[in-house]
């Protein structure tokens, strides 16, 4: 499937989410062993360019978020610049999500990653995420779209994400440069639509950032790693300066400058 239907895309501004099918096992597995090998720290990539951070062992206390690779482990918590990666830049770039793109940005705009991030909570670890919507204050505008890719079996046991289906339409907490709802908010989510996201491994969803979601910790000996994609329009300003690289349109970023860029 390269394009969305419109009836799918009605169903996403509805729900804040939608569920765009399963990839194929040769793209699931390479992208396994890819990120695996990032973890262990023999592939050859750039890692003075990528941030890195260790899980928590307590489910509250990760470690430091900085550029570099942290030592030979599969207990990363979470992985970012993988644009600059050739193999996650291809499944970047894939039809579908040009399609998903333009339906939210314009067919007109190019569109550039605000981060492309491998998530992660190891067998019997993770860290607690709180109830919150997906911010960037530093940006003139948020982004709208996340992609979505699990890479396990994604379960209540091992901490899938949750999310409130409809609460994209409003910043609920929009003091809280975070996004988080604070106590108060999340005391009204049991009154709410509340859906645990357990997802088959190879299962992509679309999601808008402004859902509200959160998860738990693993508790299962089975990792919940994932894959997360956030494109928005490349005309975005950021405050401090940040270029954001072009995954569509003019100047797109291609697995051969890669180096150059």
């Amino acid at each position: 499937m390269d394009r969305l239907s419109d009836a799918q895309w009605s169903n996403y501004l509805k729900d804040g989410y939608l569920r765009l099918g399963i990839i194929d096992q040769e793209t699931l597995e390479a992208l396994q062993t890819r990120i695996d090998d990032i973890m262990l720290g023999t592939a050859d990539v750039n890692y003075d360019r990528m941030l890195m951070q260790i899980d928590s062992e307590d489910g509250e206390h990760p470690g430091p978020q900085t550029k570099g690779h942290k030592g030979s482990t599969l207990n990363y918590r979470k992985i970012q610049d993988l644009e600059w990666d050739p193999v996650f830049l291809k499944y970047m770039q894939r039809p579908l999500w040009k399609d998903v793109c333009e339906r939210a940005y314009g067919k007109e705009n190019s569109i550039a990653c605000n981060r492309a991030m491998f998530m992660n909570k190891p067998s019997h670890r993770g860290t607690y995420l709180a109830w919150h919507q997906d911010r960037w204050p530093r940006l003139d505008r948020d982004p709208e779209v996340t992609i979505y890719t699990s890479l396990d079996p994604a379960t209540i046991d091992n901490g899938c994400v949750r999310i409130v289906l409809g609460s994209h339409r409003t910043l609920l907490n929009p003091e809280s440069q975070a996004g988080y709802l604070g106590p108060e908010l999340e005391k009204n989510l049991k009154n709410e639509s509340m859906e645990y996201l357990e997802l088959e491994a190879g299962e992509v969803v679309l999601l808008h950032n402004w859902l509200v979601h959160s998860s738990g910790i693993n508790q299962s000996s089975q990792s919940r790693r994932a894959f997360s994609v956030c494109y928005q329009d490349a005309t975005t300003v950021d405050e401090t300066g940040e270029i954001y690289p072009i995954i569509f349109g003019k100047n797109a970023l291609t697995t051969s400058n890669l180096n150059t860029s």
